[in-house]
């Protein structure tokens, strides 16, 4: 399998990501505790400030990672979200 590449050089054999999430007033821990059972989901931290959380995600391939997104951001009370892929 081969990782992820920028200009012809493997950069890692596994993507790590983190998304930040912003959720609805009061549903963070139930937001949460969906999350956290998802495959590829390794840590997911309740947060105060802009965001309301942040979910560490670990896959082997950029469909795998859009496949957790997409999941993540199909949860009920879940308004925003910002994924940041790791190098």
């Amino acid at each position: 399998m081969v990782g992820l590449q920028y200009g012809g050089m493997v950069l890692s054999e596994e993507i790590e990501a983190y998304v930040l999430v912003i959720v609805s007033i009061g549903m963070e821990h139930d937001v949460r505790e969906k999350i956290k059972s998802m495959r590829g989901v390794e840590e997911v931290r309740v947060t105060y400030g802009s965001w309301d959380m942040i979910v560490k995600i670990k896959v082997q391939s950029m469909q795998e990672l859009d496949k957790v997104v997409t999941a993540i951001r199909r949860i009920d009370g879940i308004e925003h979200t910002e994924t940041l892929i790791c190098t």
